[in-house]
């Protein structure tokens, strides 16, 4: 038997150590939070990303009755800078949520659709995309989205 082990590097910040454009795209992602519309589940969720012309995108989750037809924060966020900057980098992305009155204290990580979107996202540019995850206690950082989807399915698999 072989056995592969993966790791993955998780850089953990309080905020206030975080650099003024890593404060600035969480602030975005925080006040896309109170965009959302999340009648059914109450938990939104914000997103803003960096384009490597230095504008800063923001989205948030849309939920619909049928659940399968909504759409995350992170998706909406990424398909429209593409779709509106298709030139542009995405060089970084934050994530941020609220719920129950309040950001949350644990940081709030991508769900698995996301993840392989971001993957996809950076593989078209070629190059990594920082992921900034916040919650009221810390702020998790990923150099690229390769970390948070290990053994991923990329176009190489498609051929």
């Amino acid at each position: 038997m072989k056995e592969i082990n993966l790791t993955t590097k998780i850089a953990v910040y309080p905020l206030e150590e975080c650099s003024e454009t890593e404060k600035k795209l969480i602030e975005a992602a925080k006040q896309s939070t109170k965009k959302a519309y999340a009648p059914y589940s109450g938990f939104k969720v914000g997103a803003a990303v960096l384009l490597e012309n230095g504008e800063i995108i923001s989205a948030n989750n849309q939920e619909n009755a049928a659940y399968p037809s909504g759409l995350c924060a992170e998706r909406t966020a990424v398909f429209f800078a593409n779709a509106s900057h298709p030139d542009q980098c995405i060089m970084a992305i934050a994530v941020a949520a609220w719920h129950n009155g309040r950001f949350t204290d644990d940081v709030i990580t991508p769900c698995g659709g996301c993840r392989q979107v971001l993957l996809e996202t950076e593989n078209r540019f070629n190059a990594p995309m920082k992921i900034l995850m916040y919650g009221n206690e810390s702020v998790y950082i990923l150099e690229s989205a390769k970390d948070l989807l290990p053994l991923s399915f990329g176009d190489g698999m498609l051929k």
